[in-house]
């Protein structure tokens, strides 16, 4: 195994639909876990020593962190990642909109957008080492309490990023705001729109069948390649509205990911 991700070439090797799981996959799993809660212990003692350099730093240390979890899942688990298509280059600003079905596409994408952060709640950044690290890396935190206000806060932070010498990064949203099962399709919130409507930062669409492989409640977890697929990136058409961007949006990261779930075995109930 060459990288965190699979290449085409690593990825024929593997089974693209997952394996059944037994009694055996949730040992795995458990190895799994207490492996990366260690490994996370000491990747964040090395990582306070890479805080000096700023956001270069955390970003460094969260590209190994990341790397770690993905090779972790497929020495205990067997399960790994392909990448498809091609994420925003390094010295771009970006928002990622994602179709979200488990902890590993989180894992993925984050890996492959290199100048990863998050729109996430602001309690989360508060936890400590993990929210150090999004702080450092340029997450923006949202105050659900503050109702439509938040979006307006989430914009001027976007903006605030830009003007920064080292833009805003790769900003990924997850347009329905939460987890979903395979062949669960929800409405997607109007954030990833206002944001992109109100600045012109393109939005990279992704599409994923990580749920097949390892669930939306975490176990148990199949052996098998699962796939993350960037999308060519998207701009509004001129007088396109926001509504209208998000339906766009939406038909193509839902359509591409039913089509790689299929590729992976997924049936949908009729």
């Amino acid at each position: 195994m060459s990288g965190a991700l699979l290449t085409a070439a690593e990825a024929a090797r593997l089974s693209p639909t997952p394996r059944q799981t037994n009694w055996f996959s949730y040992v795995r799993a458990l190895s799994h876990y207490i492996h990366v809660g260690l490994a996370t212990v000491v990747l964040g003692l090395w990582g306070i020593t890479q805080m000096r350099h700023g956001r270069k730093g955390a970003n460094r240390v969260a590209s190994v962190w990341i790397g770690y979890m993905l090779r972790a899942a497929r020495w205990h688990m067997g399960v790994a990642v392909e990448l498809r298509g091609n994420p925003p280059e390094r010295g771009t600003d970006a928002l990622i909109a994602a179709k979200h079905q488990s902890f590993l596409d989180i894992l993925a994408i984050a890996f492959a957008a290199g100048r990863r952060s998050f729109v996430m709640k602001r309690e989360v950044m508060r936890v400590p080492i993990m929210g150090w690290y999004a702080r450092e890396v340029g997450s923006i935190p949202i105050d659900r309490a503050r109702g439509r206000d938040a979006m307006g806060q989430i914009v001027g932070a976007v903006r605030e990023r830009i003007a920064q010498p080292d833009g805003l990064g790769h900003l990924i949203v997850y347009p329905e705001g939460t987890r979903t099962r395979p062949g669960e399709h929800r409405p997607y919130k109007h954030g990833i729109g206002t944001i992109h409507l109100e600045t012109g930062v393109p939005v990279w669409p992704v599409a994923v069948n990580c749920g097949m492989f390892w669930p939306k409640r975490g176990l148990p977890i199949a052996a098998g390649r699962a796939v993350i697929e960037f999308l060519p990136p998207m701009q509004a058409e001129p007088g396109e509205g926001r509504e209208e961007f998000i339906a766009r949006l939406r038909e193509l990261i839902e359509a591409r990911s039913d089509a790689l779930m299929a590729e992976a075995g997924f049936s949908p109930v009729s």
